[in-house]
C-alpha cells in the first residue's frame, strides 16, 4: 500500500499521470503555458518601462522620441502575434514532452531580447546595424516557433489536430526567408527592412482561425 502511495504522490509532484495501460506518461501543459505566459508579460512590462518621458514639456521634445515609441509598438505587436499563436497551439495540445518542453525554452531564450534590440533600433533613429540585429532577433524567433510547432507536431502525430490545422504552413515557412531579406536590405536602406518587418506583422496580424475550425469541427464530431 504504502508503494502505491509513494507512486501516487510523486505523479502530484511532477503534475503528471499515466495513461491507462500505465505504459506511457501523460505531461500535462498547463505549466508549460502559465510560465510561457508570464515571460510574456514581463517582456511587455520590461518594454513599457523602458518608454521614458521627453525631458521638454513641447511637441518637439515627443516627436524626438517618436523612434523609440514606433519600434515599441511594433515589438508589442510581434509579442502579442506569438502570445496568440502560442495560445492556439496548445489549444490543439493535450500533453507535452521533454522535446516539446526544451523547444518552449529555446523561444522563451529568443522572446526576451526583444526590449533590447528595441530600445536600442528606436534610440539610434532605425540605424543600420540596430535594425540588422533587431531583424536577426525576429528571425531567431521565427525559427524557434517552427522548432516548437514542429516538436508538438512530431509528439501528436502527422493525423493529429495541430498538423490538420497547421497544413502546409507558408506563412510559417517563408517568414524566415523574409526576416533574412530585411536583415541584409538594412545595409542597403533600411526602409526596406522597416517595411518588411511591418509587412509580415500585418500578415500575422491577421486572424489566423485554422486552429478554431479545426477543434470546433473536432467537437462537433465528436458530438
Amino acid at each position: 500500500m504504502s508503494g502505491a502511495v509513494d507512486a501516487s504522490l510523486v505523479e502530484v509532484l511532477l503534475g503528471s499521470e499515466t495513461t491507462p495501460d500505465r505504459t506511457r506518461p501523460i505531461m500535462h501543459k498547463g505549466r508549460l503555458e502559465a510560465f510561457s505566459d508570464g515571460v510574456i508579460a514581463i517582456i511587455i512590462t520590461i518594454m513599457m518601462l523602458e518608454l521614458k518621458a521627453p525631458h521638454g514639456a513641447d511637441l518637439a521634445a515627443l516627436t524626438s522620441l517618436l523612434p523609440v515609441r514606433l519600434s515599441y509598438v511594433l515589438s508589442f505587436v510581434y509579442l502579442a502575434i506569438y502570445w496568440n499563436n502560442h495560445h492556439h497551439m496548445f489549444q490543439a495540445t493535450d500533453r507535452v514532452g521533454g522535446a516539446v518542453l526544451w523547444a518552449n525554452l529555446h523561444l522563451l531564450f529568443w522572446l526576451p531580447l526583444f526590449p533590447f534590440v528595441t530600445d536600442w533600433m528606436g534610440e539610434n533613429h532605425f540605424a543600420a546595424i540596430p535594425t540588422a540585429l533587431y531583424g536577426g532577433v525576429l528571425l531567431m524567433a521565427s525559427i524557434a516557433y517552427w522548432i516548437l510547432q514542429a516538436a508538438v507536431i512530431t509528439q501528436h502525430g502527422s493525423d493529429s489536430l495541430l498538423a490538420m490545422a497547421i497544413g502546409r504552413d507558408l506563412k510559417g515557412k517563408l517568414s524566415p526567408l523574409f526576416y533574412a531579406i530585411a536583415i541584409a536590405s538594412a545595409f542597403l536602406h533600411v526602409a526596406i527592412s522597416q517595411l518588411l518587418y511591418i509587412g509580415l506583422a500585418l500578415i500575422w496580424l491577421v486572424p489566423d482561425r485554422r486552429i478554431e475550425r479545426t477543434l470546433a469541427q473536432a467537437g462537433t464530431s465528436d458530438e
